[in-house]
């Protein structure tokens, strides 16, 4: 053990937290939560204890360890495993066995909506939520949320009387029609918001609720409402998901590396992400991710179908940057610390000249190249002193040309893997949008110029037929039976063309 290390031995707090073992490199190793953490992580350095060969390995690489103190070990049950998903290291992957996986289970299109746990996700329909480092996390946050929104856990076969759990709080009562389904999904849809690390937004929605029932004199749904509130506002102390408000990204070893390199003026609280999505220029859509203090903030996601189908990605970008910083969206949503586009030099340039032309050339821009994951920096554009003495610790290198500067470092630093994260999400979030639009290009077609057949019926005949091949297969009792004899008669008319003779 190095001197420098066993000084910081000593500095080990006795609080719940997060640690990291890193090693000659400054890259981290392994990630790890304690109840103690002082006693935790002197564990490893205790020569009496037995260890298998994976974890000698560990240990024998150990050059470093940093820590993050939480509230409570609860909270560095979730903290371990966004930092897990944030850095990757190779020593979580070893040493974890998968069956430790657990994900959060939420039949919420059935009739008797349940909320509960699995380790193997099915394509049942279901939503699934995760997956997390701890099933026992995972249960103890459940236990607290459904204090706040009753959720049923199994139906019980023959049950006509509500539950204990009921009586308690903890259900909605289905079964004697104490709560009607409507309100059931209503209630769930906030504990899933939850979940998603949309908390803010629902204590906004709930208080806007509560004064809507005192306004009505509905006092005693009010005091239901505010109770409610009062108690997810306690709980975001206690429990952390996806929305890590009150990290201290001070101790983030990638926004510390993003900080130190592109000599920013301070952390970049909002970092924004962007794509563009579309099939050969149709359906095009453009995604903005939002990660706050280096982690996914979905709540605060934005999509942008553009006003013009073109096959451009170039001129797509433009369009969607300069409405990101109208007015009206300054307003609400506020101003990015830095921005990451998706693609390489073409895309960039048309970014920062949309950032350009709306006033705000001060804003850092960079782009991340895919095939290389080469960090991208417009020379006098991109606003973006560059540390190389920073590039070179980290074992990068750049490449120029008259106009670009090509960032190259390893993929494993914990800088490119956070950009990577960025990306990846502000892709996925594109790609959901586009196949959502393109679905319903191709259902609306036919069902949507019929006549007599508003939303609401093809809603119910896209549910009940799984698709528009198979409304036009339907038989013609059952057409009758879900949508009447008089719309029958016109979805046949209109449909009977394409049905296969």
């Amino acid at each position: 053990m190095n001197p420098k290390l066993k000084a910081k031995l000593g500095e080990l707090p006795k609080d719940p937290g997060v640690y990291f073992h890193k090693n000659a490199k400054g890259e981290i190793i392994y990630v790890g939560k304690a109840a103690v953490l002082r006693n935790r992580v002197r564990q490893y350095f205790q020569v009496s204890r037995g260890r298998d060969p994976k974890t000698e390995a560990l240990v024998a690489e150990i050059v470093d360890t940093d820590w993050m103190v939480a509230e409570s070990e609860l909270e560095a049950l979730f903290l371990e495993a966004e930092m897990v998903r944030r850095y990757m290291p190779r020593y979580n992957i070893l040493l974890r066995d998968d069956k430790s996986m657990v994900y959060i289970r939420i039949n919420y299109d059935e009739d008797y909506p349940t909320v509960t746990t699995t380790r193997r996700p099915l394509d049942d329909g279901a939503r699934y939520y995760g997956p997390y480092l701890s099933v026992m996390s995972v249960r103890q946050a459940l236990k607290l949320l459904r204090r706040i929104f009753p959720y049923a856990t199994r139906k019980i076969p023959g049950q006509k009387r509500a539950t204990l759990h009921y009586h308690l709080g903890l259900d909605p009562g289905l079964e004697e029609g104490r709560t009607s389904l409507d309100d059931y999904k209503a209630n769930l849809r906030k504990l899933i918001a939850v979940i998603e690390g949309k908390r803010k937004n629902i204590e906004k929605e709930l208080e806007k609720d509560m004064k809507k029932f005192a306004k009505n004199s509905q006092f005693e749904e009010a005091a239901k409402t505010r109770n409610q509130l009062f108690s997810l506002q306690r709980l975001s102390r206690q429990v952390i998901f996806s929305d890590k408000e009150f990290l201290d990204i001070s101790k983030d070893h990638a926004l510390n590396e993003l900080v130190d390199l592109l000599r920013l003026d301070s952390f970049p609280r909002r970092i924004e992400g962007y794509d563009i999505s579309h099939m050969q220029g149709t359906d095009v859509v453009a995604s903005m991710v939002v990660f706050t203090n280096g982690v996914s903030n979905k709540g605060e996601y934005r999509k942008f179908k553009t006003k013009k189908d073109h096959n451009n990605d170039f001129y797509n970008m433009h369009e969607t940057l300069s409405r990101r910083l109208s007015e009206r969206n300054r307003k609400s949503w506020g101003l990015p610390s830095l921005v990451l586009i998706d693609g390489g030099k073409g895309q960039l340039e048309a970014a920062t000249r949309a950032r350009n032309e709306s006033g705000y050339a001060k804003l850092p821009f960079i782009g991340l190249a895919k095939r290389e994951e080469q960090i991208v920096i417009q020379k006098n554009q991109s606003n973006i002193d560059l540390n190389l003495d920073i590039l070179h610790k980290l074992g990068g290198f750049t490449t120029e040309s008259d106009d670009y500067i090509l960032l190259n470092l390893p993929h494993n630093t914990n800088l490119v893997k956070l950009l990577q994260r960025i990306r990846d999400e502000s892709h996925r979030f594109a790609v959901s949008y586009h196949s959502v639009l393109k679905v319903k290009r191709q259902t609306a077609s036919l069902l949507d110029d019929i006549p007599t057949v508003g939303p609401e019926t093809r809603k119910r005949l896209l549910k009940t037929f799984g698709s528009i091949r198979g409304v036009i297969q339907a038989r013609d009792m059952e057409l009758e039976k879900l949508v009447g004899t008089k719309k029958a008669v016109i979805l046949r008319q209109y449909l009977r063309p394409h049905r296969k003779i």
